[in-house]
C-alpha cells in the first residue's frame, strides 16, 4: 500500500488499537439546507454501518437507494468483511439491518438488501456517458461517519476513463480499477459509496474511496467515482441472479484466515505462497491446526502464489464445501489436510 496514496473511504475504529486516519483533514462543509438541485439524492442515500467482529472492528460507509423496496448500491470495500450491516435511511430516519445480496470484488461494487423495507425514496440516476471533463459536479457521503445529513464537497471533472490499483491491507489482496471519472473533490473517510451528481441533480458516478485500510497506490489527491452505468450494470445483473465474471452472489465460503502474499524458503529456494497473520478463533482453519507464520500453498487444488489467489478460490466455492488445503508450518514442514469451508464476512 503506498503511503502517499490519501485515505478516504469507511472509517475503521478498533477496539484494542486506536486507527490514525492520515491523509487530508479537511472536512467539507455540512449544509444545513440543501439546494432543491441535491434534495432529491439526498432523500435516496443512506449511511452503511458495518461491524467486523473477525477484525475486532467497526466502519462506516455510504449507499444509494435503487428502488423502494430498499435495494441498496455501495462500494464492495465498504461492506467488506462485515458479519453484521446498519443502514440508516436519512429521509425517513429509520436504521435496517441489512443482507448482501452480491457483489464484485474487481469492479468495488456491492447490492445490498434492507430487510423490512418498502416505499422509500431513491436516487435519481443520470448517464455516465455524457459526461464531460470540466463539468461542475457534488461529491455526497457520510463524512467521517457523523451519520445523518450527508456533507457535500463541490467540485469538477478532471479527466475520465482513470485507471487506479487499491490495496486492501486486512485482505492482503489488490484491485485495478478501470474507466473512473477521475474528479477534484474532497472526500473524507466514510463518503466512499456515495453519489457523485452533476449540475441537474442526476447521480453519475459512485465515490470510490480509500480508507486506513483500504487505500489508492496512485492517484496523490485525486478522487475517483465509478460511473453509474457500469455500477448500476452490475448490480441488476446481481439482483436479477443473472451474471457472470467476477460477480458474486449469496453466502461466501470462509477459510478464517488473515493473510498476505509471502513465501518461504525451503531446500535452497523460494516458494510463493500466503503468509498467515492472524486466524479467526474456532474457524475452520484454526480447527485444521494452522497459525500464525504458516504459508498456504494449495487450496482446493490450486496453486497458492499470493493472497489474491485464496480470495479467488473462495469466491468460486461455497459454504459446506470439503477442500484440499497445503501448507508449510514456520519449521519448514509440510502439512495437508481436507477442511470444510464455512460461511462467512463478503471478501
Amino acid at each position: 500500500m503506498s503511503r502517499q496514496s490519501r485515505n478516504f473511504g469507511r472509517i475503521w475504529v478498533l477496539v484494542a488499537v486506536m486507527v490514525v486516519l492520515v491523509g487530508t483533514t479537511i472536512t467539507a462543509p455540512r449544509a444545513n439546507a440543501m439546494s432543491s438541485r441535491l434534495s432529491k439524492v439526498i432523500g435516496g442515500t443512506v449511511d452503511v454501518n458495518t461491524n467486523l467482529a473477525y477484525q475486532n472492528a467497526a466502519a462506516a460507509g455510504t449507499g444509494m437507494i435503487l428502488n423502494s423496496g430498499g435495494e441498496v448500491l455501495t462500494n464492495n470495500h465498504v461492506i467488506r468483511g462485515a458479519t453484521t450491516i446498519k443502514v440508516q435511511d436519512i429521509d425517513n430516519g429509520h436504521t435496517y439491518t441489512a443482507t448482501v445480496v452480491g457483489y464484485d470484488v474487481a469492479a468495488d461494487v456491492a447490492v445490498l438488501r434492507l430487510n423490512g423495507a418498502s416505499g422509500l425514496k431513491v436516487v435519481p440516476i443520470g448517464n455516465s456517458t455524457s459526461v464531460k471533463v470540466g463539468a461542475k459536479v457534488t461529491a455526497i457521503g457520510n463524512a467521517n461517519g457523523a451519520g445523518g445529513t450527508p456533507s457535500s464537497a463541490d467540485c469538477s471533472v478532471t479527466a475520465l476513463k482513470q485507471a487506479i490499483v487499491a490495496a486492501d491491507e486486512l485482505g492482503g489482496t489488490s484491485e485495478r480499477l478501470t474507466g473512473l471519472i477521475e474528479t477534484n473533490c474532497t472526500l473524507q473517510p466514510g463518503q466512499s459509496g456515495g453519489p457523485l451528481v452533476d449540475s441537474v441533480g442526476k447521480v453519475i458516478g459512485m465515490n470510490t474511496a480509500a480508507s486506513s485500510n483500504y487505500a489508492f497506490m496512485n492517484g496523490g489527491s485525486k478522487a475517483f467515482a465509478i460511473p453509474i452505468n457500469a455500477a448500476t450494470s452490475i448490480a441488476k445483473q446481481i439482483v436479477a441472479g443473472h451474471f457472470s465474471g467476477n460477480v458474486h452472489r449469496g453466502a461466501t465460503a470462509f477459510l478464517g484466515v488473515q493473510v498476505t502474499s509471502s513465501g518461504y524458503f525451503k531446500d535452497g529456494g523460494y516458494f510463493a505462497g500466503a503468509l498467515v497473520v492472524g486466524i479467526v478463533p474456532a474457524s475452520p482453519a484454526q480447527k485444521q491446526g494452522l497459525g500464525y507464520g504458516d504459508v498456504i500453498t494449495v487450496l482446493n487444488g490450486r496453486s497458492i502464489t499470493s493472497a489474491a489467489v485464496i480470495t479467488n478460490v473462495l469466491l468460486a466455492a461455497s459454504p459446506g464445501m470439503k477442500v484440499g488445503l497445503s501448507w508449510v508450518d514456520k519449521f519448514g514442514a509440510t502439512h495437508r489436510a481436507s477442511i470444510t469451508l464455512a460461511s462467512g464476512p463478503p471478501q
